[in-house]
């Protein structure tokens, strides 16, 4: 792989997500910052699908920098609510990303519900010379009737995925990484700029 290519800015300002996706990508990739470029306003997230939310923010990185960048977004749907939080995932209970909040209105909204399935998907949306690509990754699972574990973030301790009996957050990093919805985009990420080389 060329020097170039092992740059790449992460549309994030989230260390948590920063840590996870740099582990993920190991040594061929450096990751920097939003911070690191200069941009430290809010990136824009009005669309109404991940996808358009990842292709949304990383458009407006390329646009003020010119430089090969990726963004992710993430959502949590629930089917007994539809699909909620979804693209909303974030700012679920609150305007701000108050973890404890939206775990607290996800337990309040499946109060009484026997079915409780449920899926992370990732986005990931890459620019590279100019040219739009997107990943994504996904994991079925269930939402389990009290948090458990201190790992992770987000709705980490109340997601338990298919095939496991614990939470992402009682997880270790790396076992989390292996089956992830973020881990497996990430992983398509990679295998494609790889084949850049």
């Amino acid at each position: 792989m060329n020097r170039r290519m092992k740059k790449l800015i992460f549309a994030t300002n989230n260390a948590h997500k920063l840590g996870e996706v740099q582990a993920l990508l190991g040594d061929d990739f450096e990751l920097v910052t939003l911070r690191e470029c200069g941009i430290t306003e809010d990136i824009p997230e009005t669309a109404e699908t991940l996808e358009g939310n990842a292709l949304q923010k990383a458009r407006y990185v390329y646009s003020k920098t010119g430089l090969d960048c990726f963004a992710d977004d993430t959502g949590l749907e629930v089917d007994a609510l539809g699909g909620a939080p979804g693209v909303h995932s974030a700012r679920y209970a609150t305007d701000g990303h108050d973890f404890a909040a939206n775990n607290r209105l996800l337990l309040k909204n499946l109060e009484g519900a026997q079915e409780r399935t449920a899926r992370f998907r990732t986005v990931i949306a890459l620019i590279i010379d100019g040219v739009e690509y997107t990943f994504e990754g996904r994991v079925e699972g269930t939402i389990a009737t009290e948090e458990s574990g201190s790992e992770g973030f987000g709705y980490d301790p109340l997601f338990v995925p298919s095939g496991e009996i614990i939470t992402f957050a009682q997880m270790s990093a790396e076992a989390k990484n292996a089956i992830s919805h973020r881990g497996r985009a990430v992983a398509e990420l990679v295998k494609f700029l790889k084949t850049l080389s």
